[in-house]
């Protein structure tokens, strides 16, 4: 993948969220169909992975959504119990 964001928003019923990029800059829309994990509602904070293309005229949209392990606000929960003990 080649860059990496935070889930901004995500609404159920449009079905399309907005990703923050990491490295700065505005937030990118995106799709449903655009998530790698169909069956996984996307939320606020969590970490992607996700590639970009250009439509209508030349705005830019994340496409090929990938959770990235670990960096999910619950990853890290999980990993931080598993260093506890």
């Amino acid at each position: 993948m080649a860059h990496t964001g935070k889930i901004k928003s995500y609404d159920t019923a449009k079905g399309s969220g907005m990703i923050t990029p990491e490295k700065g800059g505005d937030a990118l829309p995106f799709n449903k169909s655009d998530l790698q994990q169909q069956g996984q509602e996307p939320r606020a904070g969590q970490a992607y992975a996700y590639e970009t293309r250009e439509v209508n005229g030349g705005k830019v949209h994340a496409t090929s959504l990938q959770m990235e392990q670990g960096k999910s606000p619950e990853g890290q929960k999980d990993q931080a119990r598993k260093q506890q003990g």
